[in-house]
């Protein structure tokens, strides 16, 4: 028998939906704008880059290295603390993972806080597609919608993903944000963007608000290593980069002519990632009408392409942070060493 609705007592079967708003039409701009960062006097890219299908692979090998103490970390956080965070749950809310990569982050959460919809977004749209198809199978019972998009310029998140819920009535808006992913902002971008996050909460029903990973200042001794492993997993992350760059702008970057670079800038409180130079190099790409007119740049021994921050905070820093971004109710969870924390925030 066919049942075109739900058997009574059971809960309904949801098929993911996917709005995909990071198009490959974007490409002339995208590769203006590539060239712009490597014509500037000191060469730099977006880290969103970074993350190429192929880069949020190697990413995901990162986060199982012993010297990258972030992912299990804030791991630990969630398991201690995650009945306190339930508590400041929302019924019914709708859970916004930001640069959700493999989804496993927000997977965890789901039996505790019980989302009425998850939406899943990230600039890698074909892993985000593969993750969002897999976490479906595992909860069918969960509304998923999958948006392909880079929000590192403006968080806008598309109405018909979160505008309502499936009672028709408003959903709370809550968005999670691991990983420290805020780091790759300056301070000033980070708090542009947390006044955004606010926005996009209150859109949603009463009750929302944003829950964060933050990595917190440390040693060096403790940081660098964790940018700069002993197996080479994340040189090979950063200079996968340069794949990418050649992909969508045609450029001749060879990778054995850069290394990779990891360093503490104590007085800005990030991590810098670079590529350097390894030798006098030359690198092209084609000129392309209507564009940079410059389809060169040369780089000297040593020279180098900023490629990542990855700020560090006071956990009193971000919380004032939070607050000048117009949340309420803050409250913060850490490890025993205090390397990290976890922010509630409410909207």
């Amino acid at each position: 028998m066919r049942h075109d609705r739900p058997i009574p007592g059971t809960a309904p079967t949801h098929t993911p939906r996917f709005l995909q708003l990071h198009h490959e039409d974007r490409a002339a701009a995208v590769r203006d704008g590539l060239v712009r960062g490597l014509l500037a006097p000191v060469a730099v890219t977006a880290p969103k880059y970074l993350y190429a299908d192929l880069g949020s692979r190697l990413f995901d090998a990162i986060t199982e290295l012993p010297e990258y103490y972030l992912t299990r970390t804030e791991a630990a956080i969630f398991s201690a603390h995650l009945p306190e965070m339930a508590a400041r749950w929302p019924a019914g809310a709708t859970l916004v993972d930001l640069g959700a990569g493999n989804c496993e982050k927000a997977a965890r959460l789901f039996q505790a806080l019980q989302p009425a919809r998850y939406v899943a977004v990230d600039i890698s749209v074909d892993y985000l597609r593969l993750a969002l198809q897999r976490l479906q199978g595992q909860h069918p019972g969960i509304d998923m919608v999958g948006v392909g998009m880079d929000f590192s310029p403006a968080l806008t998140l598309p109405p018909e993903a979160v505008a309502t819920g499936l009672d028709g009535k408003e959903n709370p808006h809550v968005l999670f944000y691991p990983g420290s992913s805020i780091g790759n902002f300056t301070p000033g971008q980070a708090l542009t963007f947390l006044r955004q996050a606010r926005a996009a909460i209150a859109q949603g029903g009463a009750g929302g608000g944003l829950l964060i990973g933050v990595d917190l200042v440390k040693p060096a001794a403790i940081l660098e290593p964790a940018y700069d492993d002993a197996l080479g997993v994340t040189a090979a992350f950063n200079r996968n980069l340069l794949l990418h760059i050649n992909r969508l702008t045609g450029a001749d970057f060879r990778l054995t002519d850069w290394r990779h670079v990891a360093l503490f800038n104590t007085a800005a409180s990030r991590i810098e990632m670079h590529l350097e130079a390894v030798a006098s190099v030359t690198v092209r790409w084609p000129a392309t009408a209507g564009a940079v007119p410059m389809n060169e740049r040369h780089f000297a021994a040593g020279e180098r392409i900023h490629t990542e921050n990855a700020c560090k905070w006071h956990a009193a820093d971000f919380d004032a942070l939070l607050r000048s971004a117009g949340f309420t109710a803050t409250q913060a969870w850490t490890d025993a060493k205090d390397w990290f924390a976890v922010f509630w925030a409410q909207g």
